[in-house]
């Protein structure tokens, strides 16, 4: 791997333009079967990074980019394995996320998609956060593990449907009951999904809703189990949250009854 790929990280855009016109399918089958290699210099530092450099570089055709595109919200990638944790698949789904993110984000200047590709795509990849079971944000020696930076790429999407929000709301609350806490500022990458949100001017009453929504689910955490490890875990999740939550809307200056909200749950739950 290393012999095909790092020369081409250190070519000039001419050099790799002649490369790419005559490898470009061998080069983009090799990126695509080590997505998720694990380990931190090889998917970190030279697949995902020449990846982009080449999506930067104009150096894949539309065809390549539409079945790149198509392919990745699927079981080969997105949700390889998913119903597993602790297993090195994890870096596959969260690697395919990140590379999505570079792909809508370039559809959305280039539209290379259809509308109605540019929907599937998003409506399939819609359930990965509530579907994840692997919790780990980062993994020493082998990188990172996360896919929440592609629902605040897909909340900037012109072709965005609608009926994905709710989805993508219910994402990010089952994340709070996966049986462990945070880690690695993860409770800041699920914010940014709310900071699209309140900049696309998302119906207040909606996330006030669902922020009830969260915190009754709590409550009825408590009265069932008591007070678990499991209850515990998720009540810090859920603070963490909504604490970063919180800043958000106060940066912003939008959704002022919203921030009320929050601010009286954090209140009510920092203490027992």
């Amino acid at each position: 791997m290393t012999t095909i790929y790092e020369p081409l990280l250190q070519m000039d855009h001419l050099q790799r333009e002649q490369y790419m016109q005559v490898h470009s399918e061998e080069v983009l089958a090799g990126l695509l079967q080590h997505i998720g290699y694990a380990n931190n210099e090889h998917h970190d530092k030279i697949v995902y990074r020449l990846f982009g450099e080449l999506m930067t570089g104009a150096l894949f055709s539309k065809e390549q980019l539409v079945r790149t595109t198509l392919a990745l919200p699927t079981n080969d990638y997105l949700f390889k394995n998913i119903a597993n944790s602790d297993t090195d698949s994890v870096f596959t789904r969260s690697f395919s996320a990140l590379w999505l993110v570079y792909l809508l984000y370039s559809d959305r200047e280039l539209s290379f998609l259809t509308k109605e590709e540019a929907q599937f795509v998003m409506v399939a990849a819609s359930r990965y956060l509530e579907r994840e079971q692997d919790v780990r944000g980062f993994v020493e020696g082998q990188g990172w593990a996360h896919g929440a930076d592609l629902f605040a790429m897909m909340l900037t999407h012109p072709h965005l449907p609608p009926h994905v929000v709710p989805v993508l709301l219910q994402g990010i609350k089952s994340t709070f009951w996966k049986g462990t806490v945070y880690g690695v500022e993860e409770e800041e990458r699920l914010a940014q999904i709310f900071e699209q949100l309140v900049k696309m001017d998302f119906p207040e009453e909606v996330c006030i809703e669902w922020v009830e929504q969260v915190f009754d689910k709590l409550t009825l955490q408590r009265e069932n189990e008591g007070y678990t490890m499991q209850f515990f875990n998720a009540r810090m999740n859920v603070l963490r949250f909504m604490r970063t939550l919180y800043f958000t809307l106060k940066f912003s200056h939008k959704m002022p009854q919203l921030q009320g909200v929050v601010s009286i749950f954090i209140g009510k739950w920092t203490k027992l």
